[in-house]
């Protein structure tokens, strides 16, 4: 992606610039909430298919977001393969039973009381698609050396949050699942060792019969999340 040849600085005038007044911006962003606060994680897939140009276009829209040096450190693998599913869910159970037999520590397990998990994780199956999310710890130039990513785990985690927006916006839903450890995922999607797995998305339409803990639906009220300074 990056040739040292051409490492230089060059502005732009701004493109695609958005002009609103006072009252549509705060319209824009009262109407973006409401859209966002519908959005649910959800354990319950249906199997019903979901386009792959679907999830192509949730994810060019993650790769949209800010980086660190604009390295962009990170790759989706979006997995659809029965088998392959089966296979993440199988290693990613094995790691499960570990963390829920004791391995997570009490306080741990009392807290994830109210969400109602268990070791079980058929979603990794039922769902149609997972999207496997890498983070990239360095790149290559295009004569082969090596270049190092900054700010990885804050890039990475933008990014994924606009992933998650652009699944909710597309009518999707979504599960982020991150077993520990996850390295069995490069081995099995060809992923290189300069890659960390650090989530899983499973993604599809809710199954009829879907429900969420009632804990999920509390959110901190904004006195609480916001302080401003003027």
């Amino acid at each position: 992606m990056f040739a040292k040849a051409r490492l230089e600085y060059r502005p732009l005038p701004l493109p695609d610039r958005v002009e609103m007044s006072d009252t549509q911006m705060i319209a824009a962003a009262e109407a973006f909430h409401d859209h966002m606060r519908r959005r649910h994680t959800v354990r319950d897939f249906s199997d019903r298919a979901v386009p792959r140009a679907v999830i192509e276009s949730c994810v060019s829209t993650a790769g949209t977001a800010p980086s660190g040096a604009n390295h962009q450190p990170w790759h989706f693998v979006a997995v659809a393969n029965p088998a392959h599913k089966a296979r993440i869910r199988a290693a990613a159970e094995e790691e499960e039973r570990k963390f829920y037999e004791g391995g997570a520590g009490d306080e741990w397990l009392k807290a994830l009381e109210p969400i109602g998990t268990d070791a079980s994780k058929p979603h990794l199956e039922i769902a149609p698609w997972l999207i496997v999310v890498f983070a990239q710890r360095y790149g290559e130039f295009d004569d082969g050396t090596r270049f190092k990513n900054y700010y990885v785990p804050e890039s990475v985690g933008i990014a994924t949050g606009f992933l998650l927006a652009a699944l909710h916006h597309a009518g999707l839903v979504a599960l982020t699942h991150t077993p520990n450890p996850m390295r069995f995922l490069n081995g099995l999607l060809d992923r290189p060792a300069s890659e960390k797995p650090v989530m899983i998305v499973a993604t599809g339409h809710p199954a009829a019969d879907a429900t969420v803990p009632a804990v999920a639906k509390y959110k901190k009220p904004l006195d609480e999340i916001l302080t401003v300074s003027e």
